[in-house]
């Protein structure tokens, strides 16, 4: 494809119906949602990857996926015609967002849609883990009646840690002050406590002094592997880890080895650093078979109420940014809050960030004998998003304007809204 034949695949109008492939089971509601609001959508059940992921997407307009469909620099430059990336989750480590900056395209996530769901898991694993009810539940099955209070305690008056004081973290917080626990946390950035937590002054202290430590972090290179053998030798004799967060925070190895030596007295991990493609794809750990130990699979988030509160989310985030261009919550692009246009068709234009582009755009309008009657930029290092409503002689002046700001050498993709 020639370069001037991909800035006309990557121009637009908002009068053609824009088609959306949402991936992954995601939520129905998402689909409903966004049909409501004028588009169509296809929903697929599972996963899918490379080459067929390429050809499946051709023609659609934006892509909707979940954790485990990865949208690499290759599949997303092979898809000229996705102008929008909807990751229904909280991270958006599967989506190469540099590439996708790059192509114009912003990537929207639902960062706080499941917090309540974590938060809750987290509770209920730390009362598993106090009582060993995984350890009774298993011998129950086996046909072991092993009744005993031997190494069974109540959570009331213990103190927890919470590393990663964010929006899970401090609703972790919050409940965890409800069950009578002392709370305390560390996190990188300076934060208001919730309830009667306080703060620590280092990951050291606070594994040092917590009796359960539970993890809330991004995967990032601060936090890949910060929990090793040496973290987890300072934590208590007899206390627990639960890691809700990313998979290699934690080096499963060492843990398993602490496990062993009774250093730690259990934990519950969700996440893991290789994880299946799919329920069919068998799954082996070195903590598999190890005493109290809670292993779930990646349902930290995985609730009913959460699934569809992310898709209704990121549904409404595809709505605003096909309707009004609006790009607020996207995680790899400048960002814009704008109502939707009223009286005035809107211009979209995304150009790479170089002097004079605002000048040629705006020489195009004049041009044409119109007005500029808003005008909105944001820029990040790579790009720039500019937003014009434009008041012109002629209905059919906007087309042409259009045709000819996606000609501009600077300009990635434009398009208008009316």
């Amino acid at each position: 494809m020639t370069a001037q034949s991909e800035k006309s695949a990557n121009s637009s109008s908002s009068k053609t119906k824009k088609r959306i492939l949402l991936l992954e089971g995601i939520h129905p509601g998402a689909k409903s949602r966004l049909e409501t609001n004028g588009f169509h959508a296809d929903l697929e059940p599972a996963s899918i990857g490379g080459e067929e992921l390429i050809k499946r997407a051709k023609g659609y307009n934006a892509i909707g996926i979940r954790s485990k469909t990865q949208l690499t620099a290759e599949i997303i430059r092979a898809l000229p015609d996705v102008e929008v990336i909807g990751a229904f989750c909280i991270g958006t480590d599967q989506v190469h967002l540099a590439s996708a900056n790059e192509a114009g395209v912003p990537v929207f996530n639902a960062p706080y849609s499941n917090t309540r769901s974590v938060a809750e898991l987290v509770l209920a694993e730390m009362v598993a883990l106090s009582r060993r009810l995984a350890d009774r539940t298993m011998q129950m099955h086996k046909g072991v009646w092993q009744k005993s209070a031997a190494g069974a305690n109540e959570v009331r008056g213990k103190t927890l840690g919470i590393v990663g004081y964010g929006h899970i973290g401090s609703q972790v917080s919050v409940l965890a002050e409800a069950f009578g626990m002392q709370v305390i946390f560390y996190d990188i950035v300076k934060k208001l406590p919730m309830g009667n937590a306080r703060g620590c002054e280092s990951l050291g202290e606070l594994l040092k002094r917590s009796d359960f430590v539970t993890l809330h972090v991004p995967d990032t290179d601060l936090t890949n592997k910060m929990m090793k053998a040496r973290e987890i030798s300072l934590m208590k004799k007899g206390s627990y880890l639960i890691n809700a967060s990313r998979g290699n925070v934690v080096e499963i190895p060492d843990l398993a080895a602490a496990l062993k030596s009774k250093q730690l007295a259990g934990a519950a991990i969700d996440v893991f650093p290789k994880e299946p493609a799919s329920n069919n794809e068998k799954f082996t750990t070195e903590i598999q078979e190890l005493d109290n130990v809670i292993m779930t699979p990646h349902i930290g988030g995985s609730t009913e109420e959460a699934q569809e509160a992310i898709g209704q989310e990121v549904a409404e985030s595809f709505t605003r940014y096909f309707y009004a261009g609006a790009t607020t919550g996207s995680v790899n692009f400048p960002r814009l809050d704008v109502a939707d246009p009223r009286d005035y068709p809107r211009l979209l234009n995304i150009h790479r960030n170089v002097p004079g582009v605002l000048s040629a755009t705006n020489s195009i309008v004049t041009e044409f004998g119109g007005n500029i009657v808003a005008q909105h930029l944001a820029t990040d290092s790579q790009i720039g998003y500019l937003i014009m409503d434009l008041g012109l002689p002629k209905p059919n002046d906007m087309a042409e304007v259009v045709k000819k700001i996606t000609a501009l050498k600077t300009s990635i993709r434009t398009r208008a809204v009316s």
